[in-house]
């Protein structure tokens, strides 16, 4: 790569980058199926196409789709074809801008992409039976249709009405960036029947809410018997939980496996013979203790439920996958700042972690001889590449495969900063420094805070790049403080139910760190977060100074309008108490704010509701001291976007307007709104 590239200076070249994501292998080894991102003719959107890597690191990869509408959710059968859900076009129908995605398949030799099956509202998550190549598959419907066409009739009879009204009877009625109703997911299976289109039957008929939204996933056992599911059950006072549901494929037939009020039961995967279930049990949280999350194995025969690693202090954070012998998983979780692969033998009950790397893992695949291991690789240097992995050795290097997309060169350094908090805690976090930074020529500094809260800085991000700040010459910050994952139950307790207490101080400890160096310079910073981020920096305004600017993206303000307002009022129910509220609510220390704010949101964010932004910003407008009423704020506000601003035009936005701000009260330059927005 160039080092003279633009990559990470102007941002319509940083927007076209490709991306990859998803990761299947065939089921005799010899193929890779990744996705590529990229934009289209207009540069307003992404569209995936799929493309092959060669397991051994010998072949370049090559592309294998080439379809006009995004092609995702790569699934191999038994006999190497490749599924894969799409919109694109049936070269045998009219193809319109609201058509659905459909199921696909690519034969595994020559051949071209056909049509597989269909559903009036689309196809979603797919799961194939490892040895039989049953189909499991989701698919949104209408609670009254009983058939494909009555479905299909009752959509356009909406359609040609105009009407878009929901009668709910039950909550949430909203979630994420989606406003839900009328139609629920329902799974549907269908048998492999040679080159014939699959006739989808269904399995569940209309369940409500039981399948689909975060948590909801399934996995289909090898002989293509039954299908095991995180099915949400619904509680008194407008809550729900997960339990752990069997369905029988043959008939329907259901039959619940675990259902306890404490727990959650989420990322169920059957064992190679289907005598067991790894599942993650994810504890409720209460006002005074975080949940945890225990990677546990039932025994379908016995009924019984062993924690796998009870002495392992961290939570799985990808679905387990079983070894061929059934005497071991893999999985990945977060742990100090890293999210390495880990390899849990069962018969010991521990666990080992197999990467070494500073690095973070996603998408196992194992090869069926249990003797190579497959993933994608990303840090906070690179983003996600296919790489190869030995599944039994420890602290391993894992061997670099040829991926579609070459890796961008960054333009600086990244060092890991640790501190000790007041109660003695370690604390850590990266610092990611511009080439050139010295004590010559030290850097402003950018504190960057974590989304979640339960989370880390430990891998790639596109949407929270830090090397696009860096390219401007900034240092970024990424701090890990109370509340983070990977460093134990303990560092989750010690800011549980206290927001602005542990956390506050701990970033503030590693900022002290970072503004103490000499390559740093002390008297330009500034800070900025989203969502939880949002919230933290927004009580940073309300409880110091010590910074030029603050960027609140989708932050929290007022935690006791936030709670009944947010898409899952009953989750944080179990947290946000009334006294938490009172004691640790942004909004009551407004009169204290003293920095100039930058305050951004989606409308069509229903995670973190627009009225947080639409009440903070009425706040410090009503504290505005000039006579023609401009304030030394800023608000950016999408209208069509949701938690995250995905659109690469609204992206390109979100970083123009930020680094313009930063540029205005870090560097104290003239004010320079970026053209769109004038």
């Amino acid at each position: 790569m160039n080092p003279t590239s633009t990559l990470f200076t102007n941002l319509d070249d940083y927007i076209a980058l490709r991306r990859v994501s998803g990761l299947a292998l065939s089921p005799d080894g010899s193929r890779l199926v990744v996705a590529v991102a990229a934009l289209d003719e207009k540069r307003t959107a992404y569209v995936n196409s799929l493309w092959e890597v060669d397991p051994t690191g010998d072949r370049p990869a090559h592309r294998l789709t080439w379809g006009s509408k995004s092609e995702s959710a790569p699934a191999f059968r038994p006999d190497g074809s490749l599924l894969f859900t799409s919109a694109r076009p049936d070269p045998e129908t009219a193809a319109t801008d609201d058509t659905p995605a459909a199921l696909w398949v690519l034969p595994a030799g020559f051949g071209e992409a056909r049509p597989l099956a269909t559903r009036p509202g689309g196809i979603g998550a797919v799961s194939v039976a490892r040895d039989t190549g049953t189909v499991v598959l989701a698919s949104p419907t209408l609670p009254a249709a009983k058939t494909s066409q009555e479905d299909a009739d009752r959509r356009k009879a909406r359609k040609d009405h105009k009407v878009t009204a929901v009668l709910h009877d039950s909550y949430p009625v909203r979630y994420w960036d989606t406003d839900l109703g009328p139609e629920r997911d329902r799974l549907f299976v269908g048998v492999p029947d040679d080159d014939a289109p699959l006739d989808l039957r269904d399995l569940t008929g209309h369940v409500g809410a039981a399948i689909g939204g975060e948590g909801s996933d399934w996995d289909v056992s090898g002989d293509g018997a039954s299908v095991v599911v995180s099915w949400q059950q619904a509680e008194a006072e407008g809550s729900a939980r997960r339990i752990l549901m069997l369905i029988q494929l043959k008939d329907g037939a259901r039959r619940v496996l675990l259902d306890d009020p404490g727990f959650d039961y989420v990322s169920p995967v059957f064992s190679p013979d289907a005598s067991k279930i790894a599942v993650t049990l994810e504890s409720r949280s209460t006002p005074d203790s975080p949940s945890d999350l225990r990677l546990c194995v039932l025994d379908l025969g016995s009924g019984e439920v062993q924690d796998v690693a009870p002495d392992w202090d961290r939570w799985p954070a990808s679905a387990p996958v079983w070894t061929p012998d059934g005497d071991a998983l893999l999985v990945t979780a977060d742990d100090r700042g890293r999210c390495p692969v880990w390899r849990i033998h069962l018969e010991s009950r521990t666990a080992v972690r197999l990467t070494g790397d500073d690095a973070a893992y996603t998408d196992l695949q194992l090869s069926r001889d249990g003797g190579a291991l497959y993933a994608l690789r990303a840090s906070i240097s690179a983003p996600p590449a296919p790489v190869r992995l030995d599944p039994t050795a420890a602290d391993q290097q894992p061997m670099r495969l040829l991926s579609p997309v070459a890796d961008p060169m960054v333009p600086g350094s990244v060092t890991e900063l640790i501190t000790t908090a007041a109660d003695g805690a370690q604390v850590r976090g990266w610092l990611v420094l511009p080439t050139g930074t010295s004590a010559q020529n030290p850097a402003d500094l950018l504190l960057w805070v974590h989304g979640g809260p339960l989370g880390s800085w430990n891998s790639w991000s596109w949407r929270w790049n830090p090397w696009l700040a860096v390219a401007q010459g900034y240092a970024v910050l990424l701090p890990d403080p109370a509340l983070s994952t990977g460093y134990g139950l303990a560092a989750i307790k010690r800011s549980w139910g206290r927001w602005g207490a542990e956390s506050y101080t701990d970033t503030m400890a590693l900022t002290d760190v970072a503004v103490a160096r000499d390559d740093i310079d002390a008297d330009r910073t500034a800070a900025m977060g989203g969502s939880y981020g949002g919230y933290l920096v927004n009580w940073i305004a309300g409880h110091t100074d010590r910074f030029r600017a603050i960027v609140s993206h989708a932050g929290l303000w007022a935690l006791d309008q936030f709670g009944p307002t947010t898409d899952a009022a009953y989750y944080w129910r179990r947290e946000m108490t009334a006294e938490m509220a009172e004691q640790f609510s942004p909004h009551l220390f407004v009169d204290q704010i003293r920095t100039p704010m930058l305050v951004i949101h989606g409308d069509r964010d229903y995670r973190v509701p627009i009225g947080e932004a639409l009440r903070l910003w009425a706040e410090l407008a009503e504290r505005g001291t000039s006579p023609d009423g401009v304030l030394p704020h800023r608000f950016l506000m999408f209208p069509d976007e949701n938690h995250w601003v995905l659109k690469p035009q609204h992206a390109k936005i979100w970083y123009e307007t930020v680094f313009a701000f930063l540029a205005h009260t870090v560097r104290k330059e003239p004010w320079q709104t970026p053209d769109l927005l004038c």
